[in-house]
């Protein structure tokens, strides 16, 4: 199991406030408006927050006792995320992979949605850096699940606090976790 200890996770929390934590009126993905914006991109390819990010995901993913062979979601937010755990478990000795889930089935090609190793047969972990209503996990559930994954797990860098990890676990029926919780950010709506 990897450990990231706690100047390590302050390290992180650290980060994320003063470079993901974005203050004014914005429009989310969900639609919905907010006073601020988490753009966690800023962290998950960051050269010192995404090593702490791999670390934090791994280690919380392993303290729930989640038990899987790959990790990733949609693109283009959980990418960094799934390559960042994949290398934080190579580091310690773990074969995980990571994957890509597209919006929609590819039409040329070999057609698929979910790239990268397969995942058919496989215990896998949906990914995203931070969600509000859930829509995105949840696509890319059911990409997984369409292409033979057993999505075991949800997991999210930053969680909103608006409603997905109750949504997410109603309708795709599985634990949603996340690293940090708005209020460790200092964030209110």
């Amino acid at each position: 199991m990897t450990s990231l200890d706690a100047p390590a996770r302050a390290r992180l929390l650290e980060l994320i406030k003063e470079l993901a934590v974005v203050r004014g009126k914005v429009t989310l993905s969900s639609g919905k408006e907010a006073d601020y914006y988490i753009d966690l991109r800023r962290i998950t390819l960051h050269h010192e927050a995404s090593r702490l990010v791999g670390q934090a995901m791994l280690q919380m993913l392993d303290e729930a006792g989640i038990d899987f062979a790959a990790a990733g979601g949609l693109t283009m937010g959980a990418d960094p995320v799934g390559t960042a755990l994949m290398h934080a478990a190579g580091d310690a000795g773990r074969p995980i992979d990571a994957f890509v889930v597209r919006k929609a089935q590819k039409s040329y090609g070999m057609g698929r949605q979910v790239e990268g190793p397969s995942v058919q047969g496989r215990n896998v972990v949906v990914l995203e850096d931070t969600s509000t209503t859930g829509g995105s996990a949840l696509t890319a559930v059911e990409g997984v699940r369409n292409a033979g994954g057993n999505v075991v797990a949800v997991a999210v860098i930053v969680d909103r606090d608006t409603g997905a990890k109750e949504r997410i676990e109603s309708e795709a029926g599985v634990p949603y976790l996340f690293a940090f919780g708005k209020g460790e950010l200092g964030l209110e709506d």
